[in-house]
C-alpha cells in the first residue's frame, strides 16, 4: 500500500500545507505536484461537478508525487461517497455539515475498517487502492485505519458541541467553517467582518489546542498565515484553483483594458 504522506506527518507534529482544487483533470493535479510545495492536495467535491471515474483518475495523478490526496464531501450520502473515494485511492477525508456528535462518529465509522477494534463500517472490496486484490491481506486494514478523518466545525450546534467532538476517538483533523456558521445563526455574511463570529474560531482553535487535535486554517495566500501563526496553527490549506483562476483573469483583463484606452 501507498504511504499516507499527510498521516504520517500529523503523526509527527509536523507542520503540513495543502492545496485545492475544484477540477479533476489529471493535468491540473500534476501542475501542482511539479511545484513540489505541497504535502497533499484536496478535490472539493462538495462544490465541483465529478462521475466515479474522475476520482480513480484524481489520485493516480496525486500519486505520480510526494504527495498525498483528500476530498471533501457531501453531507449525503458520507458513508457512499466516502467509501469509494477510498476506494479510488483518497489518503484523507473532509467530512462537511456535522451538527452533533454523533455524526462526527458515524463520519469515522464510514472510514474504518469493521473490525472488532476499529468498529467501523468499511469492509471486504475489490478497491483500487489495494491494487485489484480482494482485500485479504492485513495492508488493507492497515490502510484504512490510516486514513486521515477531517471534520468541518461550521454549524452552530457542532460548535456548542466541539468539546464532545474532539473527544471522539478517529477524529484527525479539524477546519473551521465560519462561512457556514454564519448562516447557521441567521447572520450571513458575519464571518467577514463580526469580531463575535471571529472570535469563535479563536475558541475552537484553543479547544485543539488543548486536546491535542490538530486544526487547520484556510487561507487566500501567504499573506494571511501570520495571524493563525500566532495562534499556534501549524496546518494549512491555501488557495483554489478556481479563485486563482477568475482573481487573476480579473485583475489582468482590467490591467489591459485599462492600456488599450490610454
Amino acid at each position: 500500500m501507498r504511504r499516507n504522506k499527510l498521516r504520517e506527518l500529523l503523526d509527527a507534529g509536523e507542520p503540513t500545507i495543502g492545496t485545492n482544487l475544484l477540477s479533476t483533470w489529471p493535468s491540473v493535479v500534476e501542475a501542482v505536484g511539479h511545484t513540489g510545495m505541497f504535502d497533499y492536495v484536496e478535490f472539493q467535491a462538495e462544490y465541483a461537478p465529478f462521475h466515479l471515474y474522475a476520482l480513480d483518475d484524481f489520485c493516480r495523478a496525486v500519486e505520480l508525487f510526494d504527495m498525498s490526496s483528500m476530498i471533501k464531501i457531501d453531507q449525503e450520502p458520507r458513508r457512499f461517497l466516502s467509501q469509494r473515494a477510498i476506494g479510488a485511492g483518497f489518503q484523507s477525508v473532509l467530512f462537511a455539515d456535522c451538527r452533533s456528535v454523533e455524526d462526527v462518529r458515524e463520519c469515522v465509522r464510514a472510514v474504518r475498517p469493521e473490525t472488532p477494534e476499529a468498529g467501523g463500517y468499511h469492509g471486504a472490496a475489490v478497491r483500487r487502492f489495494s491494487y485489484m486484490a480482494y482485500s485479504d491481506e492485513p495492508e488493507y486494514v492497515d490502510f484504512l485505519n490510516d486514513v486521515v478523518v477531517a471534520i468541518m466545525i461550521e454549524k452552530k450546534s457542532a460548535v456548542d458541541q466541539v468539546e464532545e467532538i474532539l473527544a471522539v476517538e478517529g477524529v484527525d483533523l479539524i477546519q473551521v467553517g465560519l462561512t457556514d456558521y454564519s448562516i447557521s445563526i441567521g447572520r450571513p455574511g458575519a464571518f467577514k467582518d463580526d469580531p463575535e463570529v471571529k472570535d469563535v474560531e479563536r475558541q475552537i482553535i484553543e479547544a485543539c489546542h488543548r486536546t491535542g487535535v490538530p486544526i487547520r486554517a484556510t487561507i487566500g495566500n501567504a499573506d494571511a498565515v501570520k495571524q493563525y501563526l500566532d495562534l499556534g496553527v501549524r496546518h494549512f490549506s491555501m488557495g483554489t484553483d478556481l479563485f486563482i483562476l477568475h482573481n487573476w483573469l480579473k485583475e489582468h483583463g482590467d490591467s489591459l483594458r485599462k492600456a488599450i484606452a490610454g
